[in-house]
């Protein structure tokens, strides 16, 4: 591994651990050379990914530039950086074994989009409004009343009325 520092290609491995979700490995090196001291992590890749863009264009699959655009989208919201993680792992982890080396960018957008939605209301409207191109407040509207109405789905499951039926009903005569 080259120095960051000095651009020396000898450096030393001082320390290995797992990290995050025991996805990768920490590893803290120095350089004999400068002295100087930084972190590495080692990931496995099952494949080369290429992004395939709107335009045709294809690009490599950066998974850095995944996680930049989701701390975005996630700015200033209470959302625990290991959860965060472990959706981008699994966003990767879907779009290696998809078998496919060519990725279409919307294929990879709307997996993150069904991350968020999980994970955060607020970024996942602020992620879709940027990856959906809306043009007008009644698109976010439109976003924003689909939600409301998962989340109304969601307490209406016949799991949630079963709940409700051990309640007493205090208008109801026993």
């Amino acid at each position: 591994m080259r120095c960051p520092y000095c651009g020396s290609a000898d450096t030393q491995v001082k320390d290995s651990r797992p990290a995050e979700d025991n996805s990768c490995i920490r590893r803290r090196r120095v350089c004999p050379v400068c002295g100087g001291r930084f972190t590495t992590f080692e990931r496995v890749q099952l494949r080369e990914l290429v992004v395939v863009k709107k335009s045709g264009r294809r690009a490599p699959f950066d998974r850095d530039k995944l996680m930049r655009s989701l701390q975005i989208a996630l700015r200033k919201r209470p959302v625990d950086p290991e959860r965060v993680e472990l959706m981008v792992n699994g966003v990767v982890r879907q779009l290696e074994s998809s078998g496919d080396a060519e990725i279409e960018s919307s294929r990879i957008g709307e997996l993150v989009i069904e991350g968020l939605r999980s994970l955060d209301p607020v970024a996942f409207v602020r992620f879709a409004s940027v990856y959906r191109d809306f043009r007008e407040a009644r698109d976010f509207n439109a976003l924003v009343d689909e939600l409301v109405g998962e989340a109304k789905d969601s307490e209406e499951s016949p799991a949630a009325r079963r709940a409700g039926e051990d309640k007493p009903n205090p208008g109801k005569a026993s």
